[in-house]
């Protein structure tokens, strides 16, 4: 399965590699920092993810992050949250950090090397995390699931992506079926903040499924809190682009 190739149709990103890099040169002006237009706007302007969480604006400012930053931003900003968690210090805003990429390799964040449930790649759990949490407020009904579908028929993935995708996001958005995606307490950190990003934190019904993940995960209410933070400063560092 090309695992890449799934990530930049769903997030309309470029590589994990890629990014990483890009994320390595923003040495000013937080997540923007170093981007030329290019890459914004070929990001923003595909990707499933994109189109599913763009309908309301808490959504639509979560999406931007995934799609400049993927999997590797999230890993960095999880990465960080934990470290502040514990060293029992308090929860600060990382989204303007320059070095959310060089993440220690023992650190149990490194998507691209870390294996979730039933040794499955965990950067698709991640993606599941996603669709999971973009759909709990039921917006998507059955138009919306041909829509999506039929975009899905125009990417060029092979049988077994397209396979991926599709029972994805036919799946129910079940906070206890994403949890048991992971098999680290670093990975459940991950998963909470790639669902956190994927939500409107103004809508209840969304936050109710975060609580519900939360839970489900076993997130302590402290750690949580950092992770909370993370979300809510990136979404702020794309709240004027």
């Amino acid at each position: 399965m090309d695992i890449g190739k799934i990530l930049g149709d769903v997030l309309g990103s470029k590589s994990s590699g890629q990014i990483g890099n890009q994320i390595r040169q923003a040495t000013s002006g937080g997540l923007g920092g170093g981007l030329g237009g290019g890459l914004v706007g070929g990001a923003l302007s595909g990707g499933l993810i994109s189109a599913v969480l763009g309908s309301k604006k808490g959504r639509k400012m979560g999406g931007k992050v995934l799609a400049y930053g993927g999997t590797a931003l999230v890993a960095g900003l999880a990465y960080k949250a934990w470290r502040d968690y514990s060293n029992r210090q308090k929860p600060q805003n990382h989204a303007r950090d320059t070095d959310l990429a060089s993440i220690p390799a023992d650190s149990g964040f490194a998507p691209e090397q870390e294996r979730g449930e039933d040794d499955v790649d965990f950067r698709l759990a991640l993606v599941r995390a996603m669709i999971a949490a973009a759909k709990s407020d039921g917006h998507i009904d059955q138009a919306e699931h041909k829509r999506i579908a039929a975009q899905i028929e125009q990417f060029e993935l092979g049988a077994s992506e397209k396979a991926f995708l599709f029972d994805a996001f036919s799946a129910d958005a079940d906070p206890l079926a994403i949890a048991r995606l992971t098999r680290t307490s670093e990975q459940g950190a991950e998963i909470y903040l790639a669902s956190s990003l994927s939500i409107d934190p103004d809508e209840q019904v969304e936050q109710q499924y975060l609580d519900r993940l939360a839970g489900c995960l076993g997130l302590p209410g402290e750690l949580r809190a950092h992770l909370d933070t993370q979300a809510e400063g990136a979404r702020r560092e794309f709240a004027a682009r």
